[in-house]
């Protein structure tokens, strides 16, 4: 550790131990892209590019030339967020067993969490990385009003209906946005049963609730998260009043089958 460092190595593990926890936690309840889409790894920091597809001739030959194969890959972006604990109120949970609010870290935690789900469903094209909504390929389609309890169950049956023509057989994971998730919660007339309970047939991968707009819904052999640290917490150093820590992964979507989702965009809002 930095000069000046107020904790023995032993007292920094168990306390970035217990910060990773509460930020692992705090992750979790964002975190949704890897609920409905496969996860690989982690296979570590160093995992920095992806080859993706088969190597293709740069050109054909001409007659006497040697010929050439490219292989095309994705950046795996890195991200982080720093935040710090003051040395007085990591001081009184050390020795007088004081509690550690540890908000901070939560926060950070979900700020990296907030910035993975914004990969996996809209990319970043200046950096060419597809996400679910934007990757050319996919099929759209256009709802009606969900205001109906029996457009929603039509409309998801249509975007399956798409994907299993197009030879992806399930199972499906549907991620909706928050007012239609929540309007989900409504029960059919006459019976107890509600619309989610009857969805979740359908959607055997689960049915989650994300910070997009409409909907998309995947079949497993859409692609994979690929990892390559997943998410932990790592100490800085200390300044005057504080230590410094970040919290940071580092992942990229890899789609195999752009046809493999399908977009549902209704016309009313819950």
């Amino acid at each position: 550790m930095a000069e000046g460092r107020t904790m023995s190595d032993s007292s920094l593990a168990r306390l970035i131990e217990k910060i990773e926890a509460a930020a692992v936690a705090a992750a979790r309840e964002t975190l949704t892209g890897r609920r409905i889409i496969d996860v690989e790894g982690p296979y570590g920091l160093g995992l920095t590019t992806i080859e993706v597809g088969n190597d293709d001739l740069c050109r054909q030959p001409g007659p006497g030339e040697a010929s050439a194969v490219v292989s095309r890959a994705l950046s795996v972006p890195m991200i982080y967020r720093r935040f710090a604990l003051s040395k007085r109120r990591i001081a009184a949970y050390e020795a007088m067993g004081q509690p550690l609010n540890l908000r901070v870290a939560e926060d950070a935690a979900q700020a990296v969490a907030q910035r993975e789900e914004e990969f996996i469903y809209r990319g970043q094209p200046d950096f060419h990385l597809p996400g679910l909504l934007t990757v050319e390929g996919r099929n759209i389609l256009k709802g009606g009003n969900w205001q109906s309890v029996d457009q929603v169950l039509e409309d998801v049956i249509a975007a399956v209906n798409i994907l299993d023509e197009k030879g992806h057989r399930g199972p499906y994971g549907l991620a909706l946005a928050p007012a239609l998730y929540n309007n989900l919660f409504r029960r059919y007339a006459g019976t107890d049963l509600l619309q989610i309970e009857h969805l979740k047939r359908l959607c055997t991968r689960g049915i989650v609730k994300a910070a997009i707009e409409g909907g998309v819904l995947v079949a497993q052999d859409v692609g994979t998260i690929i990892l390559g640290q997943d998410l932990q917490v790592s100490y800085l150093g200390p300044d005057a009043a504080h230590e410094n820590f970040t919290v940071s992964e580092s992942l990229v979507l890899k789609i195999e089958a752009p046809d493999a989702i399908c977009t549902i965009t209704p016309s009313g809002s819950p």
